[in-house]
């Protein structure tokens, strides 16, 4: 009977998880529309970067993956770097490939080392950087120009399996 409870207990748990198959969908301008918002949302000012504490009213961590989790809807307090350079969350695709909202992102390495940010727009014709928002330590959320995966790095270009347009 033990069991059977242990087991009944343990099954509803698991209905109560949203698998990323399932997660909300959230457009490629809804996307960046909450990334944009985290520029301003301290009292006009970024929101400060943190591993350890959570944002506004749907409790984000205030890290990069945190951020990135956000302005996707992946669900609070956000998915870690290297659940999102994975399968079924995200898929790879080329640097060339990247849209306004598709994601950068070193998944090698330790918390400190691993890194993600969200592509806005390349900064030039010949691709040769881009645009893209990001929470950094010490800055908080950042909209900049990057160079990330363009070359002798370990970033790859993902696009979320939730993003839709």
């Amino acid at each position: 009977m033990r069991v059977l409870a242990m087991a009944a207990v343990v099954l509803i748990g698991l209905s109560t998880l949203v698998s990323p198959a399932h997660a909300v969908q959230v457009s490629r301008q809804e996307m960046i529309t909450r990334a944009k918002s985290w520029l301003t949302a301290n009292n006009g000012r970024p929101v400060p970067y943190s591993q350890e504490q959570f944002w506004g009213a749907e409790r984000y961590r205030q890290d990069c993956s945190g951020f990135v989790s956000m302005a996707a809807k992946l669900g609070a307090p956000g998915e870690r770097t290297v659940e999102l350079a994975q399968s079924p969350l995200s898929k790879e695709i080329a640097m060339s490939e990247l849209r306004w909202g598709d994601i950068v992102v070193d998944p090698v390495g330790d918390g400190n080392t691993r890194h993600v940010v969200i592509f806005d727009k390349w900064a030039d014709p010949y691709k040769t950087a881009y645009h893209a928002y990001e929470q950094r330590s010490t800055y908080g959320t950042s909209y900049r120009v990057l160079r990330y995966g363009l070359g002798g790095d370990q970033y790859v270009a993902r696009r979320l399996t939730n993003v839709t347009g």
